[in-house]
């Protein structure tokens, strides 16, 4: 009886050890397949750390720089291309809202019908969807003015 106890014994012992060389080798091929695929460390020279760590956005404490619009130029100097370029252009480039495209006869037509006050009155009240004086309120009757008339000569 000793034999077959010993016999049942020594089996037990091989499967065991089987069992745990085999959870052994699982767990090493495993750690080996993960070290494969792990990811290079960046650089650790200062200047690229400092890079990595920069803040994305900068916060500003009391004022705010202050940007400035470019100048209008005044109509009597020729504004009227500078004030189209500038203002008008936004949208009447390209027909943004409806509005009547620079240089296209076609769009401008039925509001030259209508007479040129009526387009200056537009221009510097507003009509429909545009805002009075092109959204500029700093531009004067006569730059506004000279605008239209600026447009109208594209549109020829």
């Amino acid at each position: 009886m000793d034999t077959q106890k010993s016999s049942k014994f020594f089996v037990g012992s091989i499967v065991i050890f089987l069992i745990l060389f085999l959870l052994v080798k699982v767990i090493l091929s495993t750690m080996l397949d993960m070290g494969k695929s792990a990811v290079a460390a960046d650089s650790m020279v200062a200047e690229d750390v400092a890079e990595r760590i920069k803040p994305v956005a900068q916060v500003y404490v009391g004022e705010a720089p202050v940007v400035e619009a470019a100048p209008v130029v005044e109509a009597s100097s020729g504004g009227g291309a500078q004030v189209v370029t500038q203002v008008c252009a936004l949208c009447h480039s390209t027909g943004m809202m409806s509005s009547p495209k620079l240089g296209s006869a076609d769009d401008w037509a039925p509001r030259i019908e209508k007479g040129i006050d009526v387009l200056y009155e537009s221009a510097i009240n507003g009509f429909n969807m545009m805002p009075a004086r092109g959204g500029r309120p700093s531009l004067s009757d006569d730059e506004v003015k000279a605008a239209v008339d600026h447009m109208l000569s594209q549109a020829k």
